[in-house]
């Protein structure tokens, strides 16, 4: 296997270091293609997993500033390595979070609400009324991407694949906010057109899938509209009809949060302002962690195999 549980000693404080008790950290689809070296970052090895968190403080070093015992923290950046109870890390590396949303949230903030809020805001601009397309609505960032939106009077079309319990996917997804819910087949049925009766054609389509259901996803966006794709769980290409580019002018673009965070680095302004956004809609009960399994460290194993299941619809989270 590749993984093992290891005990390290926890490294010597620096001046700029903070040590931090990790309180809980998600299992992903990237920490898990990292891992297999199917992803764009490689952390020298030997490693540890997870890139994504939350800690609290338990003492900071004598040049940092910005934290104190006792407050939370998320990674800053991907490649943290938060599978471990203990870690020191230098300040830079690390965001402060309020203690005062549960740690679920927290937990999984980083990744994937960052996602969609940025998805939502960067590419379109997007007024209440107006409406968003998505496939694998039920994922992580499926789920935020319904409640973001629906918080900002965006109405959302979320396709997912069938599968035995969907009766129950679909009122999980209405009760997160959901306009539509609509399985890959539907995409291709008539009855698509009694959704746009009432909902305007969607401006943006966030595509995580790939394949056959993302180009039947495509045929439903508005001229000169938006296809943003952030991952390709079908692992096949999208394929675009040539109409779609000449008679619709739709455009097809990319985003990885990851390389936002390297972007924007010195514009601490701008993620401070999409972090208060998140916080403030978790305080107000509009932004939940997505359904989470907790898992105590010591079943890491059992929770890497249920991260990789089909049809899986609750996030594991290592409790540490």
């Amino acid at each position: 296997s590749l993984f093992r549980l290891k005990d390290l000693e926890v490294p010597k404080l620096g001046d700029s270091d903070v040590h931090v008790k990790m309180l809980a950290a998600p299992i992903n689809p990237a920490d898990i293609n990292m891992i297999q070296g199917t992803y764009p970052l490689l952390s020298p090895l030997p490693a540890v997993g997870g890139n994504e968190g939350v800690g609290e403080v338990l003492e900071v070093g004598r040049r940092v500033t910005a934290l104190k015992p006792g407050d939370w923290v998320i990674p800053a950046n991907a490649g943290l390595g938060t599978w471990r109870t203990r870690g020191v890390f230098p300040e830079e590396m690390l965001l402060k979070v309020p203690s005062d949303i549960p740690v679920l949230c927290a937990a999984t903030l980083s990744v994937n609400p960052c996602t969609a809020f940025r998805m939502l805001a960067d590419f379109e601009s997007l007024a209440p009324g107006d409406s968003v397309i998505q496939n694998a609505a039920n994922s992580g960032v499926g789920q935020a991407v319904i409640q973001i939106a629906r918080a900002s009077g965006i109405k959302t079309i979320n396709v997912v694949r069938d599968r035995p319990d969907l009766p129950k996917l679909v009122e999980r997804l209405m009760a997160l906010g959901a306009d539509h819910v609509v399985t890959e087949e539907m995409l291709r049925k008539p009855e698509m057109k009694d959704i746009f009766k009432s909902t305007p054609r969607p401006r943006l389509a966030l595509n995580c899938v790939g394949g056959k259901s993302t180009t039947e996803m495509l045929r439903h966006l508005q001229p000169k509209g938006t296809m943003v794709t952030y991952g390709g769980m079908a692992k096949q290409p999208v394929m675009v009809p040539v109409s779609a580019f000449i008679f619709r002018d739709v455009r097809l673009r990319g985003f990885w949060m990851t390389q936002w965070r390297k972007d924007h680095m010195q514009d601490q302004g701008s993620v401070a302002t999409m972090m208060d956004a998140l916080c403030q809609l978790i305080r107000r009960g509009q932004l939940a962690a997505p359904a989470c399994a907790e898992v105590p460290l010591q079943d890491y194993r059992a929770a890497l195999e249920a991260s990789m299941k089909p049809f899986v619809s609750s996030k594991q989270i290592l409790l540490l």
